[in-house]
């Protein structure tokens, strides 16, 4: 081969590996874009921190309260604030977060938990109350309540305008979740146990519930799906429930007379040690969207997170079926990243997602770090994707 016909070849190699190269990276990103928008076509986010302002709220170790059981002053809001409820009311974020005093002994679940209220104009910056705006009290439900307390809310509007609080009742032998109502979020009424005192489910064991809903005039409020409310409820199992009025409930049971289990736990993944319930799921033009907790097994778990860290996933119901599930998150969309997060009761990392609302054209997730605090996290709202 002459010198010019290998110059000559070695320059149409050279255009001819460009043009490959070039080829390759264009359907590359556009493989990317593919997947990335395959990815979040039915998800809510993607979800980020904001660059400043978390945790948004921190405990107040000089708080205190006339305790209504006690009769006496409790700092009940000295060692932990985290794992928020959050509804828009007026045009404001309002977060009602759980507080642990600093009763009890040194660990999980055995200080007195009392909810506090928070308001914000921006959905970042709180103003709170200065005492507890639901406790454990002389009520007919102190037994279920005292002294472990009132724990872990989620909150939705109903479509009177009323809100429907979730919570559970943990007195320290046994827990439940708890129902009640108010017309401004400051004055509670407490309805009992979901499923009743008494029957077939007075003695279940049961936490974490989460009622469907639709966006309605802006705002997230109580949907009903064939005439009837549904909710999303418990940590292990994920089971349905549902309701005419968003106070009584009951379970949808399967042929053999058990709760249904609509989510279980996968080997591998980040929810491999068990799902738990999130905030109130949300009607798409997808389907039902509900985002979930779940734990990784130190076992069998999902090797890049830590052992027993909780990561937030999500999974897709059928609109007109919310026992029927479209699609499930493999990965989850939000995990421990900042030391926040890490550092705290719950050292293993804990980012415990309870609060999700629709603000000012952005989403804004509200979530317990580390058992510890209480963060925020921004997604932009996509218009069409809600009905």
């Amino acid at each position: 081969m002459s010198v010019f016909k290998s110059r000559a070849f070695i320059r149409w190699n050279r255009n001819f590996r460009s043009r490959l190269l070039a080829c390759f990276f264009a359907a590359f990103a556009v493989f990317c874009c593919a997947t990335a928008k395959a990815q979040q076509g039915w998800q809510l986010g993607p979800f980020v921190r904001p660059a400043s302002g978390n945790p948004v709220i921190t405990p107040d170790k000089a708080a205190t309260f006339t305790d209504p059981i006690l009769s006496a002053p409790a700092h009940w809001e000295a060692l932990h604030t985290f794992n928020p409820a959050a509804i828009v009311r007026g045009g404001k974020v309002f977060v009602l977060y759980r507080a642990e005093d600093d009763s009890g002994t040194m660990q999980i679940g055995m200080h007195t938990s009392r909810l506090g209220l928070a308001v914000s104009k921006d959905g970042v910056h709180f103003e709170r109350e200065s005492a507890p705006v639901f406790c454990p009290a002389k009520d007919d439900q102190q037994a279920r309540e005292w002294p472990g307390g009132v724990e872990d809310p989620r909150v939705v509007e109903g479509p009177s305008g009323n809100y429907v609080l979730t919570y559970t009742q943990w007195n320290r032998k046994t827990y439940s979740v708890g129902i009640a109502t108010s017309r401004d979020l400051r004055h509670w009424q407490k309805h009992g146990p979901a499923f009743g005192a008494s029957g077939k489910y007075g003695a279940l064991m049961y936490k974490s519930a989460g009622i469907v809903t639709a966006v309605k005039n802006g705002k997230l409020v109580a949907a009903q799906i064939q005439g009837k409310f549904w909710m999303y409820w418990g940590e292990i199992h994920v089971h349905l429930a549902t309701s005419a009025d968003l106070i009584h409930w009951t379970p949808v049971e399967g042929a053999n007379g058990e709760p249904i289990e609509v989510l279980n736990a996968r080997e591998g993944r980040f929810d491999s040690g068990f799902p738990e319930t999130g905030p109130p799921p949300v009607q798409t033009r997808d389907g039902i969207v509900m985002i979930y907790n779940g734990k990784n097994s130190p076992e069998q778990g999902d090797p890049s997170l830590g052992a027993n860290a909780y990561a937030a996933g999500q999974v897709l119901f059928a609109a007109d079926d919310p026992r029927k599930i479209l699609a499930r998150d493999n990965k989850p969309f939000f995990f421990p990243m900042e030391a926040y997060e890490k550092t705290g009761q719950y050292a293993a990392g804990t980012t415990f997602v309870e609060g999700l609302v629709l603000f000012k054209g952005k989403w804004l997730l509200y979530y317990g770090c580390a058992d510890s605090l209480v963060g925020v996290a921004v997604a932009d709202h996509l218009p069409g994707t809600v009905r």
